[in-house]
């Protein structure tokens, strides 16, 4: 088993001006001179600064004042990139206020795509599978976190049933079998970094979004039920998913312990579907009806985003190029 290490990782490499802004304040502490913003919303500089913000709610940066979490000026650029991130989706995702319509959709399997799943089952390389992992690290590696913040925003059902499937999430009372602790296994096996955060200067814009989602509704309570329909999306379709990805592996002959974390998912996440379907978003909407188009926002929002990163991946490795960032 990989040990995990509790050290805070370093601060990104810069890549445009508010991103450079934001590690100059962290770094210095002086958070007197942020810019004002009118960066592209799915630019990769703006999605990294908001990366690096939200960070400060997980394991913070090495050297940088565990403070600065509530430092009023980094929170009021925190909420003006929120909103031009917010306001692009609005914009490209359809709204929809039925979530048993929408889950039910998202229950039927289909029989052929065009995502990495789909890509890596058949013709995938081991380089293109491994550059995949180094993508899907930045989730991986904090699996759970961002959504638990929903916890204590919820009651009753909805609450209890969902810190059961959160309680599967952690390893069940076992810290062997943590879903982060599996991914990081996953890395060493595949020779890879495992170390959190490891790959963030070589994602590009699409992959930080997929990420800063989760955080982004996570962290607000307004936003309790777009997280919950978010986290209902992931594990209806995660099965599937799952599924295809330890086929690809096997034709591919990859260490069992890459097999192993999707393996995991595919009957884990098969339960946790009907939970989620029935257990929290039944029961949270009988509670409060009107989130209706709120868990909609959140399932429609992942699909969005995650064909966004998805389309850039497959069309890189279609091309013979590398997907990461140079």
């Amino acid at each position: 088993m990989t040990i995990m290490t509790v050290s805070a990782p370093t601060l990104p490499e810069a890549c445009g001006e508010l991103s450079d802004a934001v590690v100059a304040a962290l770094s210095s502490g002086d958070t007197s001179a942020l810019p004002v913003v009118s960066s592209d919303p799915m630019g990769r500089d703006l999605q990294l600064a908001l990366q690096t913000l939200y960070e400060l709610h997980y394991r913070g940066f090495a050297g940088v004042d565990a403070g600065l979490e509530w430092d009023p000026e980094l929170l009021r650029l925190r909420a003006a990139l929120e909103a031009r991130f917010l306001a692009y989706l609005r914009d490209n995702v359809e709204p929809g206020d039925d979530p048993v319509a929408e889950m039910d959709a998202l229950s039927v399997e289909t029989t052929s795509g065009t995502g990495p799943s789909w890509f890596l089952k058949d013709e995938g390389t081991w380089d293109q599978m491994r550059e995949y992992f180094a993508h899907r690290s930045l989730y991986h590696l904090k699996e759970g976190d961002p959504h638990a913040w929903a916890i204590p925003r919820i009651q009753g059902q909805a609450k209890a049933v969902f810190v059961a499937v959160e309680f599967d999430e952690y390893g069940g009372g076992r810290g062997d079998r943590v879903h982060q602790q599996l991914w990081a296994d996953l890395m060493t096996a595949a020779d890879l970094d495992p170390t959190y955060l490891a790959y963030l200067d070589r994602v590009p814009a699409e992959t930080l979004a997929t990420v800063n989602l989760m955080s982004l509704l996570g962290l607000h309570r307004s936003r309790r039920g777009a997280t919950l329909g978010h986290f209902a999306a992931i594990e209806i379709t995660s099965s599937p998913g799952s599924a295809r990805f330890v086929a690809g592996l096997r034709r591919l002959e990859a260490p069992e312990e890459c097999v192993h974390f999707y393996a995991e998912h595919v009957e884990a996440d098969a339960v946790h579907e009907q939970v989620m379907r029935h257990d929290v978003i039944g029961d949270l909407l009988r509670r409060e009806p009107e989130l209706a188009a709120d868990v909609v926002f959140g399932m429609r929002s992942l699909a969005y985003l995650d064909d966004l990163a998805g389309d850039r991946l497959v069309a890189a490795w279609r091309r013979g190029e590398s997907s990461l960032v140079a």
